[in-house]
């Protein structure tokens, strides 16, 4: 779930086996941290323990049975791979992965990860159960310094997380089809009473969306999408530009998952600072996006 600093001190463990707990307080609701621990957005920019570390990702699917890979690489280190499997996901209060970490095709250990989210006073508060088997060397140290620290930039990544969900009372193809199709996005993308004017639009991974946004009032607010990641009728993310290449202000992604024949979406947007996503709040941020996907789901409703 976050990488350990393994402690490479002999050929055999010290400890083989080891149950580690951690827990932090968090001033977001459970369901923006759930988003923020599992949505890979999200773990990309909390996952590195310290600025010195560098995580890649190379595989990110979160559903039950789905795959996480990783690398860890530090400057005249090692490189260490980090497979999760996630086992249980149940949004928004618990989860249960696998974990399995190697460096240089030797595997140093194995875990089970539990975490476990619930209300509390400043907000919600996450527990994580670590239970440890050190295979290659002692790696107790290690976790608790990595999980500690990643725990650390999870609370920070939350509290400037932004949710917003909608239940459509549609099929994923329909609601799917209308995000991604060049034609449809900009007649309902937009808050109500604001207008989409295309400079150009590439929906794909890799691709772009360079448009401004007209208000009621005539005002227009450049904006420019680069999309990271498209996966056909599962999610897709992308950063949020101010203008076409102008400075980046949040990280951005859409998930699509079915529930009894309608469409749970979820847009989530991680801001870059916490000023910036108390400055979007306060301008009506969550109002205005939840009127974009009521617009989505009347876009799909018409005859």
């Amino acid at each position: 779930m976050t990488h350990p600093t393994p402690l490479m001190t002999g050929d055999r463990p010290a400890t083989r086996f080891a149950t580690l707990t951690f827990h932090r307080d968090i001033q977001a609701p459970p369901v923006v941290v759930w988003q923020a621990w599992s949505d890979p957005v999200a773990r990309a920019i909390w996952a590195a323990p310290t600025p010195a570390v560098t995580v890649e990702f190379l595989e990110a699917d979160t559903r039950v049975g789905g795959r996480e890979i990783s690398l860890c690489k530090v400057e005249g280190q090692p490189t260490i791979r980090c497979e999760n499997r996630w086992l249980v996901l149940q949004s928004p209060e618990l989860s249960v992965s696998s974990e399995v970490i190697s460096c240089e095709d030797r595997i140093q250990s194995a875990a089970l990860v539990t975490a476990e989210i619930r209300p509390s006073d400043a907000g919600s508060r996450i527990e994580v159960t670590v239970q440890l088997s050190s295979l290659s060397q002692d790696m107790e140290d290690g976790y608790r310094q990595g999980f500690g620290a990643g725990l650390d930039n999870l609370v920070g990544t939350a509290e400037r997380t932004m949710i917003l969900q909608r239940r459509i009372q549609a099929p994923v193809a329909a609601v799917w089809g209308a995000w991604v199709n060049p034609e449809t996005l900009p007649q309902w993308w937009g808050p109500d009473g604001f207008t989409c004017r295309t400079d150009r639009i590439d929906l794909r991974s890799g691709g772009e969306w360079v448009f401004d946004m007209i208000g009621p009032d005539g005002t227009v607010f450049p904006n420019h999408h680069l999309y990271r990641e498209i996966v056909p009728r599962q999610r897709l993310s992308y950063a949020l530009l101010w203008g076409e290449n102008g400075p980046k202000h949040a990280e951005a992604w859409a998930r699509f998952e079915e529930i009894d024949g309608a469409t749970l979406v979820t847009l989530g947007m991680v801001f870059n600072t916490g000023t910036e996503f108390q400055n979007a709040k306060g301008f009506g941020a969550i109002e205005l996006g939840h009127q974009t996907l009521a617009k989505l789901e009347a876009f799909i409703a018409r005859p």
